[in-house]
């Protein structure tokens, strides 16, 4: 198999050892090697020939000057693992930020990223599968297989990369058709009825036609309790399927066709009590003191409504490369369609809006249902030159444009703490009835003749229709010129064009207008739309050092477009756009490969203008999100990745990322003329340190081959809260630090035609905090809190 991602044999490592292999060299499993499948000189050599295309060619990883992780086929295997959440403990300088459903899921790299749960704001981080931009990195999360490899760039990529790729871009290649007949079956079981189907084919249809077909499912019944119906919940039900085609339709052209269609039936991830919410006690309510006491071990729920998701996305693109001459012609068109349905519990109790007492002195109810579609097509042209002269470079277009539509619904308890109640009546007196001024008189008396009260058990609710429309209209270039054998200048630049404009309409569903909790009692009709161009540049030098060596500096200015503030109970200061994201990025990196050793360190340093970002805010009784321009921020610091063959049967690799993100200036959210952020805050969802050591034993028997995978990562305490705020003044948003131990134990047959695997997940059993929802109390702790174990058989034919 290959390096999973923790130390091998942990139980001999103390911390202190783990922690002096960490700092002395460390990062990625994405460069072990497949130990049974390959001999020890084939391994040596390999650790020479590991491949990237994050310059959009075939490269050496080695020597291409980018700060750039790579998760390889056998490495993402080897990790058990069936999305990005469990891929992301395997680069240090990814965070992950786990919501309630895939579209307010979000990845952070260096500390930057966009968590919004608007429907017009696009993210930081760029994920594109197959040279296709995805709209929201959430496309992705809901499942991954086939994969051939996993590249993550740091830092600004826009000379190269499609939209808005200000942060990193994650860049996903699937595996092409083979130009032979071949297959696979896998079955993967853990405890708690989790499990995992996969089988796929490829080979030649004729002598200039392949195909490949891969059909998923999988399914988990969850690992929360909900003690409300004493079901288990934050578990899923998947399908999906991937079908390639790839012609040889002349001597010098290549096309390649890519369907796929993904359903998924999520019942996660419901949001868990770790402090006292003071709402409701129960059996699920949590063994906690208060205010930075999480109870860590709490498995249990207590809602009487479910939070799921019902997910699908389908997808088609085509790839043409022609060669002219000794230039090579690249078109990738692609239309993707995404149907994300959210259901989320956002009273978090099963008693809430039962008593006929007004709230908020009464458990309130809060129910939302929010379905929303995602239409994208997206068009590339690209022109490579040859690599063979002094002049190498690649210049494209790029046209984005990605329309959606979001309805949403909010049923609530009626809301009369500041005479909202009241309020609304006079208003429909006014508006429908037709009585002018109406006074209090005439509203008490309308209000006992109609028999009408405002309790908790009286529900109301509004629904908001929104719709977005973004256009990216982009011109790149991209190469370097050859002063010699060893050293090459570096430059790029990027000319991007972007329009956004948005529509919303939110009207009451009940007949009176009455409020709600988190029920906005007027109706809106907003629009708006705004435009912003931007021209960036990359300038770079590049020198080889020896036969095994390679230094680089690269100053990189990244760009994000423009964004609206569209969400369900947006107001008119809502209406105004939030401006463009802007960057400046140094990075200075090293970078060594032998037969034995693989070695890379990149120091950096980013400063952005306009971070995007959210800040909380309490809106009538409920805690929202605000994306405005948050100010400046910094982000610096140290990364490093090596792979060290340390015999012919041993391998150790590993990774480190040593990150300080921090507020530069906040600016408060319009409208607000105090607020509680500060400058010098560190950025949400950004461990101070984070890293990784995996190690593989390969034993080579008479009649079977068996390796031993053992790893290790840990994860610095995170602050989850808004920018600006501090664990001091926000100290509910800290989550500990963690560190995990994985292992497996495969045994392979007949030349790794058969394949079993003995897994085990979380061996310590140590429990963590990834996510901070809100609230002071919600909380989200993922499946891998907890020690369980699986096994999984692979046939390869």
């Amino acid at each position: 198999m290959l390096a999973n991602k923790k130390a091998f044999r942990p139980s001999k490592l103390n911390s202190s050892v783990v922690r002096a292999l960490a700092l002395s060299s460390c990062m990625l499993t994405g460069f072990a090697v497949n130990a049974q499948e390959e001999g020890a000189q084939e391994r040596e050599s390999l650790l020479e020939k590991i491949t990237v295309t994050s310059q959009k060619r075939v490269e050496s990883l080695n020597e291409v000057p980018v700060a750039v992780s790579v998760l390889r086929e056998d490495q993402i295997a080897s990790a058990f693992t069936a999305n990005l959440e469990g891929l992301q403990s395997l680069v240090p300088s990814v965070s992950f930020r786990k919501g309630n459903t895939t579209r307010n899921s979000a990845i952070t790299i260096r500390g930057i990223g966009t968590i919004s749960f608007s429907i017009a704001a696009e993210p930081s981080v760029s994920t594109v599968v197959d040279g296709v931009v995805l709209g929201r990195s959430g496309q992705a999360f809901v499942d991954l297989y086939d994969l051939e490899r996993v590249e993550v760039l740091r830092g600004p990529q826009g000379t190269l990369f499609g939209k808005n790729a200000s942060a990193g871009v994650v860049n996903i290649t699937t595996k092409k058709p083979s130009g032979a007949f071949e297959g696979s079956f896998e079955a993967t079981m853990f405890q708690d009825n989790e499990y995992r189907i996969k089988g796929s084919v490829s080979g030649p249809l004729n002598d200039n036609v392949s195909g490949s077909l891969t059909v998923l499912k999988s399914g988990f019944d969850g690992y929360i309790e909900n003690v409300f119906n004493n079901e288990t919940t934050s578990g899923y039900d998947k399908e999906g399927v991937r079908a390639m085609l790839a012609v040889e339709a002349s001597s010098d052209t290549d096309i390649l066709f890519i369907f796929e269609n993904v359903k998924s039936d999520d019942d996660c991830c419901a949001d868990l009590e770790l402090t006292p919410s003071g709402r409701h006690q129960s059996e699920a309510s949590p063994n906690s003191t208060g205010t930075g006491d999480l109870d860590l071990e709490q498995r249990q729920i207590d809602h009487d409504f479910e939070t799921r998701t019902l997910d699908e996305s389908t997808s088609f693109s085509i790839q043409v490369d022609k060669s002219l001459d000794d230039h090579t012609f690249t078109s990738i068109t692609a239309y993707r369609n995404w149907e994300n349905t959210e259901f989320r519990e956002g009273d978090f109790t099963s008693t809430a809006g039962d008593l006929p007492l007004p709230v908020f002195g009464v458990p309130f109810q809060l129910h939302d249902i929010g379905p929303q579609e995602w239409n994208t097509f997206s068009q590339e042209f690209r022109l490579a030159s040859s690599t063979a002269n002094a002049l190498e470079y690649q210049v494209g277009f790029f046209y984005w444009k990605q329309e959606s539509e979001r309805n949403f619904t909010r049923d609530a308890s009626c809301q009369n703490n500041n005479g909202q109640f009241p309020a609304a009546i006079s208003t429909y007196l006014s508006d429908v009835v037709g009585i002018d001024s109406p006074t209090e008189q005439q509203v008490n008396d309308f209000i006992a003749a109609e028999g009408l009260s405002c309790n908790s058990n009286d529900i109301v609710s509004a629904t908001a229709f929104m719709e977005t429309e973004f256009q990216n209209i982009a011109l790149f270039a991209d190469g370097k010129y050859k002063f010699n054998d060893d050293f090459r200048a570096l430059f790029g630049a990027r000319f991007t064009e972007d329009e956004v404009s948005f529509k919303h309409n939110r009207s009451s569903n009940d007949e009176f207008s009455r409020t709600g909790v988190g029920v906005r009692s007027f109706d809106t009709d907003f629009d708006g739309e705004t435009e912003e161009s931007n021209f960036s540049i990359k300038l770079g030098l590049q020198h080889d050092i020896g036969d095994s060596g390679m230094a680089y500096f690269t100053y990189a200015q990244g760009y994000k477009g423009p964004a609206f503030n569209v969400f369900y109970n947006m107001a008119q200061n809502d209406t105004l756009p939030i401006g463009e994201e802007t960057s400046d990025s140094y990075e200075i990196g090293y970078k060594y490969a032998s037969s034995d050793l693989v070695f890379n360190v990149a120091l950096f340093r980013t400063e952005i203008d306009g971070f995007q970002a959210n800040n909380p805010e309490l809106l009538d009784g409920v805690f929202i999100t605000r994306l405005t321009n948050a100010g400046s921020v910094i982000t610096e610091g140290i990364e490093v990745d090596f792979l060290w063959q340390a015999t012919d049967n041993f391998s150790l690799s590993g990774g480190l990322a040593s990150v300080d993100a921090e507020v530069d200036e906040f600016r408060c959210p319009v409208g607000l003329e105090t607020c509680d952020g500060r400058s010098g805050a560190d950025l949400p969802f950004s461990p101070d340190l984070k890293y990784s050591v995996v190690g593989e034993y390969f034993w080579e028997l008479d009649e079977m081959d068996v390796i031993l995978n053992g790893s290790y990562v840990y994860t610095d305490d995170i602050f989850a809260g808004g920018p600006g705020a501090t664990a001091q003044t926000n100290p509910e948003a800290l989550l500990p630090s963690y560190g995990i131990v994985n292992a497996s134990l495969a045994f392979s047959f007949d030349d790794d035609a058969y394949r079993i695997s003995i897994i085990g997940k979380n061996l310590t059993d140590k429990s963590f905090v990834t996510t901070y929802s809100g609230d002071g109390f919600r909380y989200q702790i993922p499946r891998d809190a907890d020690r369980y174990f699986g096994v999984q058989l692979r046939v390869n034919f």
